[in-house]
């Protein structure tokens, strides 16, 4: 891509721009050539779409190829509704200020992640309430996909209703869910096989109803293998199936029989609810999160798990074809880049990124970072930063 976008800006510069006259200094060509350089750069970026947001490419693309590159500059200032920030890249993120016009009147449909965009470990977020019931008074539909699996639906709607949010029930979706859709959408309980769980209460609740026989999980959380000679841990033949989500008690024997599992029964899948690097168990730091549990698996057994969670398109696929969703009036609401932007980007979707979690803006504007939202904000509060402006500007 950037030997391509170089390539471009040099056709660009001899074709708009021609030589300087050779009766001018060395010095004053070169500044010549550098003036013009910069937006030639920019117009030739443009068009690797991997640099720009969906919402950026929409919004600038064509008034550049109309103009040329010297409307790069006056274009995105004068004619964006919105505010934008040049990455390192050269990509233009923009920042939702205006949602009643770039945001609202285009989605029907929000699905947020939960930790760090509706809480934070046990705590709330500051004005998620009453946000939630602006959108629902505006007839929006919500739906709330987490990639935590140590609770059920059924738990989760228990945590929604300890921190005062009234959702029904049916509008909650998690990746302990997601893996039991996945074994009964594969059939998996006509083939016989049992599954292992190396994972918390969550994965265990939703294959019970699924009637899915299971073992492992927390009733394993305290063993610990004899490793004195000639021991061994003897593991079941009938596990057709081991999945793996975050489990505060991971210990050496869940590694090791779910590595026996996987390695000696034939056609054993190894499943992972979600890969992510970490996760928020309290609101006052980080805590390594379900890749670590996966990767131990990963590494003892040379094989990459499918994946139920975000970014896999399992869960989309299942909300569009059971609630009849249309793709292009979602947006995936989230707080990570790798996980929730990637889910809305690679999946069809609008996105948009919230600071109130894992990701901070200077990641999100970094130059290593290639995953691009269509907006980003601080929190969900400003999807309705319009009134809270004249709220204070009235007080």
């Amino acid at each position: 891509a950037n030997r391509r976008a170089k390539s471009q800006t040099r056709f660009i510069l001899l074709r708009t721009y021609p030589p300087p006259s050779s009766t001018l200094s060395p010095t004053l060509q070169q500044k010549i050539i550098m003036n013009f350089a910069t937006p030639a750069l920019a117009l030739a970026l443009a068009s690797t779409a991997r640099a720009f947001s969906p919402a950026a490419r929409r919004a600038f693309a064509p008034a550049a190829a109309r103009n040329g590159p010297s409307i790069i500059r006056t274009t995105t200032a004068a004619a964006a509704p919105f505010s934008t920030t040049t990455t390192a890249l050269g990509a233009n993120v923009l920042k939702l200020t205006e949602p009643a016009k770039d945001l609202l009147p285009g989605v029907d449909v929000f699905i947020f992640d939960c930790d760090g965009v509706i809480w934070r470990g046990d705590s709330l977020i500051d004005g998620i309430p009453e946000t939630l019931a602006k959108l629902r008074a505006l007839g929006k539909k919500m739906y709330f996909v987490t990639n935590n699996s140590t609770k059920s639906r059924a738990g989760y709607k228990k945590k929604f209703d300890s921190l005062g949010l009234d959702v029904p029930a049916e509008e909650i979706f998690s990746s302990s869910f997601a893996a039991a859709a996945y074994l009964e959408q594969t059939k998996f309980k006509e083939s016989g096989k049992k599954v292992y769980v190396v994972g918390e209460v969550g994965i265990q609740e939703e294959l019970d109803l699924i009637g899915v026989p299971h073992f492992g999980g927390p009733e394993d959380g305290d063993k610990v293998p004899d490793m004195g000679p000639g021991c061994m841990v003897e593991h079941d033949p009938d596990v057709g199936a081991v999945v793996v989500g975050f489990d505060r008690y991971v210990n050496y024997y869940k590694i090791q029989y779910a590595q026996l599992c996987i390695n000696e029964n034939p056609g054993c899948e190894f499943i992972a609810t979600n890969t992510d690097a970490v996760t928020h168990l309290t609101d006052a730091q980080e805590w390594a999160g379900n890749g670590s549990m996966v990767g131990a698996i990963k590494g003892c057994t040379g094989q990459e798990p499918t994946v139920v969670g975000k970014p896999s398109p399992l869960m989309i696929d299942y909300l569009c074809d059971k609630l009849g969703l249309e793709r292009g009036k979602i947006c995936m609401v989230g707080d990570r880049l790798d996980t929730d932007i990637l889910f809305g980007t690679d999946n069809g979707l609008k996105s948009l990124l919230v600071l109130s979690g894992v990701t901070t803006e200077d990641k999100l504007l970094s130059q290593e970072n290639t995953i691009t939202p269509d907006f980003y904000a601080d929190s969900i509060v400003d999807f309705f930063i319009d009134e809270n402006a004249k709220v204070e500007t009235t007080a």
